[in-house]
């Protein structure tokens, strides 16, 4: 996991107990799981609109946005970076196909 990406987890875990006044973090909190998920969806649809524009600039800022606010929803819901991390190591060797099938057995 990139040192970048553990630093931020834990600084979007330590603003999440802040004052809604002082953090984003807190402030997307207190507003609930709903508004959090909002977000993500609303920067993954920016992250789609910059990849089909073809700004590589304009698609890494975009893409640092869905990241930062997917941690914050994983965190909201009590997950890490390393429940990612571990699901996509038991992932790993299989066909997309095959995992996919998988998921509805």
């Amino acid at each position: 996991m990139s040192d970048i990406l553990t630093r931020l987890e834990t600084t979007i875990a330590e603003r999440a107990s802040a004052s809604p006044d002082e953090s984003y973090v807190a402030k997307l909190n207190a507003k609930g799981v709903e508004k959090i998920a909002q977000k993500v969806g609303e920067e993954a649809t920016e992250t789609v609109i910059a990849a089909l524009s073809g700004e590589p600039k304009e698609l890494a800022g975009e893409a640092a946005d869905l990241l930062f606010h997917l941690m914050v929803l994983l965190q909201n819901r009590g997950l890490s970076l390393e429940d990612v991390t571990s699901e996509l190591a038991r992932r790993e060797g299989l066909s997309g196909l095959d995992e996919k099938a998988s998921r509805r057995e």
